[in-house]
């Protein structure tokens, strides 16, 4: 998974030189500079060393940054200007959770409330995300959550392809630094971006999957619950799979 992290990292260094199709060429970010962090002893105490954004600009506490390798993506990521979304946000989401989760969930994108508090999932769907990772035994800290784009598309479109081109470095760089046990993907551009498949979310949710050697599980993206309950009872089903597999007590049948 290092080597995952490496070369992602290293394609968005190339996306910043070269630019992706149609998306527009990067600004320069802030320089790194590698140095020796208290964070980065090795378990016999000797020093290791680690890149950091040489300005300082983000820390460890930083939501999402809570290891020394996701704080060097988002000091790759920077200010990012890479596509058009930036024109419009207020601010970039990154991610938040544990940084070592067993648990990752992967969505789409921003909506209005994301751009505001800078926190992936936290208006009506991620307030619906919450109940649904406390049901699994989990606490929301406990998790990993980031989006397929950290920007939030105007009023709520869908994240069109070069814009998913110029952020999907940063996810799997993400994925590869947390290690996750099991990927939750929730939606269709979650699903299709991760797995390269276009088969609709309704034939893909609840059979495993295989991403660069980790389990991943496509179910339906909470919005989607939130305009079809009924379907919340596929999507439990989904998460009782995921449970299993990370060897949670499952809830008795009624």
């Amino acid at each position: 998974m290092t080597e995952i992290a490496a070369e992602a990292l290293a394609h968005v260094r190339w996306l910043a030189r070269a630019g992706v199709k149609e998306v527009p060429k990067a600004a320069k970010s802030a320089p790194l500079t590698p140095t020796v962090s208290p964070a980065g002893q090795g378990s016999e105490g000797s020093a290791r060393s680690t890149v950091v954004p040489a300005t300082g600009a983000y820390a460890l506490t930083d939501k999402g940054c809570g290891s020394d390798t996701l704080l060097t993506i988002r000091g790759e990521l920077g200010d990012c200007t890479r596509c058009k979304l930036s024109r419009g946000r207020t601010n970039l989401v990154f991610g938040v959770g544990n940084p070592r989760a067993e648990l990752m969930f992967v969505g789409e994108g921003p909506g209005a409330d994301e751009d505001v508090q800078g926190e992936p999932f936290v208006g009506k769907a991620g307030q619906l995300l919450t109940k649904m990772i406390e049901a699994m035994g989990f606490r929301r800290e406990e998790v990993y959550i980031a989006n397929v784009v950290k920007c939030r598309p105007p009023n709520n479109r869908d994240p069109e392809p070069d814009e998913i081109a110029a952020c999907e470095p940063f996810l799997k760089a993400q994925i590869a630094a947390v290690k996750p046990k099991v990927i939750v993907a929730l939606g269709r551009f979650a699903v299709q971006t991760l797995l390269r498949d276009p088969t609709p979310i309704t034939r893909q949710r609840g059979a495993w999957r295989d991403y660069e050697g980790v389990r991943l599980m496509p179910t339906f993206h909470p919005a989607y619950l939130l305009r079809n309950p009924p379907e919340k009872a596929k999507a439990w089903a989904d998460l009782q799979l995921v449970m299993k597999e990370l060897g949670k007590t499952l809830p008795p049948k009624p």
